[in-house]
């Protein structure tokens, strides 16, 4: 589990591509104290796992499925990239609850100075959209950012300068890529919801259904 607080710009050494896969080889600094072969880390909000490692960065296979949900096979040579490593059970909560396993691919449609801070509107998917909340918590590339609004068809974030300067969000132009996280929380109380509607029996959530249910 991830927490959404970048720690580190990365940048991809190599990029191995093979047919519906690729291994990426990626230089670190920071995070390799006590980075060992296993672990996770979240490349742009990606939980990848280090395959191999030496003094100046780690390398993670990418799988066909991750490669469909994410941008990552965006990725090249000497693209900078945001990393976190999975967090300590003894570490603060920073963010919001990230898993790294991504919902969809965004796009940044306007960005706008509004004196210190920047504001991102990013379009996305409907099937995303449905999970964003004004006020609530998005991971954009693996960075914890609060959802200002959001309509039909985007929604906006305003990020302050440290998070612009310790992140490749502040490199991030119109037409850019990023990658999607919603809320994990929404998606379980969804699925709880309908399956409770679907029982044959079921009248919705009630405060008999939740006495039954240990609530």
């Amino acid at each position: 589990m991830f927490t959404g607080i970048v720690e580190e710009i990365g940048t991809v050494r190599a990029v191995r591509r093979g047919a519906h896969s690729s291994v990426l080889s990626i230089g670190a600094v920071r995070i390799q104290n006590g980075l060992k072969i296993g672990d996770s880390v979240a490349v742009n909000g990606v939980c990848l796992t280090v395959c191999s490692k030496d003094s100046g960065g780690f390398t993670a296979d990418v799988m066909h499925e991750t490669l469909n949900r994410s941008s990552l096979g965006c990725l090249s040579v000497g693209s900078r990239v945001n990393l976190e490593r999975a967090m300590a059970a003894d570490g603060r909560f920073g963010g919001h609850i990230v898993s790294g396993h991504i919902d969809g691919v965004g796009c940044i449609r306007a960005l706008q100075r509004d004196d210190n801070a920047l504001w991102y509107t990013v379009e996305a998917a409907p099937q995303v959209l449905r999970y964003i909340v004004e006020k609530g918590s998005i991971a954009m590339d693996g960075i914890s950012l609060t959802v200002a609004s959001v309509s039909e068809t985007d929604f906006s974030v305003s990020v302050i300068p440290h998070t612009a300067s310790a992140t490749i969000l502040g490199e991030k132009r119109p037409g850019d890529p990023v990658n999607l996280e919603t809320d994990v929380i929404g998606k379980y109380v969804e699925k709880f919801l309908c399956a409770s509607k679907e029982a044959p029996t079921s009248r919705g959530v009630t405060l008999e259904f939740l006495a039954q249910n240990g609530f």
